[in-house]
C-alpha cells in the first residue's frame, strides 16, 4: 500500500522543486503538479511529487492520523 504524506514546504527553487519537511524527514519534491505553491504551504507528497495542497487544519488532522497509526502498529 502507498500512502501520500502531508509535508510542509520550507524552500522553493527556480526549477520547480521544493524542500519539504515533516518531523525529522526532509526531502526534495517536484512542484509542477501544484498551482501557485508557497513556502509554508502543506502539500501531499507521493512518489517524489507534490500532488495536492492542504490547508493547515486538514494537514494537521492527517498528520495526527498518521501518528495514531504509527503508535498502534
Amino acid at each position: 500500500m502507498c500512502l501520500a504524506v502531508p509535508m510542509k514546504i520550507v524552500k522553493i527553487d527556480s526549477a520547480g522543486k521544493a524542500l519539504v519537511k515533516q518531523d525529522d524527514l526532509e526531502t526534495e519534491v517536484d512542484l509542477t503538479l501544484i498551482e501557485d505553491p508557497k513556502v509554508g504551504d502543506y502539500v501531499i507528497i507521493h512518489a517524489g511529487y507534490a500532488i495536492d495542497l492542504l490547508d493547515l487544519e486538514e494537514a494537521l488532522e492527517r498528520l495526527k492520523l498518521f501518528r495514531a497509526m504509527e503508535e498502534s502498529g
